[in-house]
């Protein structure tokens, strides 16, 4: 699922598409929490996580881009870049994207598809290497 691998991190997309275009963004070394990484590493990973959404805004046509660091469930940092769409229901898009139902993390259907999702994964992987 890697797209690409960038000065402060590594680009991969989401094993669940629910959202078209998820991707997440994984430091180039393992540490507990963004605080773990020295100052020019956070500012090269924060720096990384903002084009990787600017990749992923563009190639979707997305509403905006949701940005979440949280590490309470998974300890080890990662970032969560979330297009969100004007068709999504307007009471979900007010709200955190992990408040949709538990289903869309585990359904079949949401899960990662080559011939539906490729495209846009790699769409998003030529955006990202026009930005290096």
């Amino acid at each position: 699922m890697v797209m690409m691998t960038l000065p402060g991190g590594v680009a991969v997309y989401g094993d669940t598409q629910f959202l078209p275009g998820y991707s997440v963004l994984l430091p180039k070394r393992q540490v507990s929490s963004l605080n773990d990484l020295t100052i020019p590493e956070r500012v090269a990973f924060l720096k990384d996580m903002s084009l990787l959404g600017d990749a992923v805004l563009q190639a979707t046509h997305a509403l905006r881009i949701n940005y979440d660091i949280l590490g309470n469930t998974d300890q080890f940092l990662h970032a969560h870049v979330f297009p969100r769409y004007q068709t999504e229901p307007a009471e979900r898009l007010q709200k955190p994207v992990w408040l949709y139902s538990p289903e869309h993390w585990s359904n079949n259907k949401y899960l990662y598809q080559p011939g539906r999702d490729d495209k846009l994964r790699a769409k998003i992987t030529a955006l990202l290497n026009r930005q290096k």
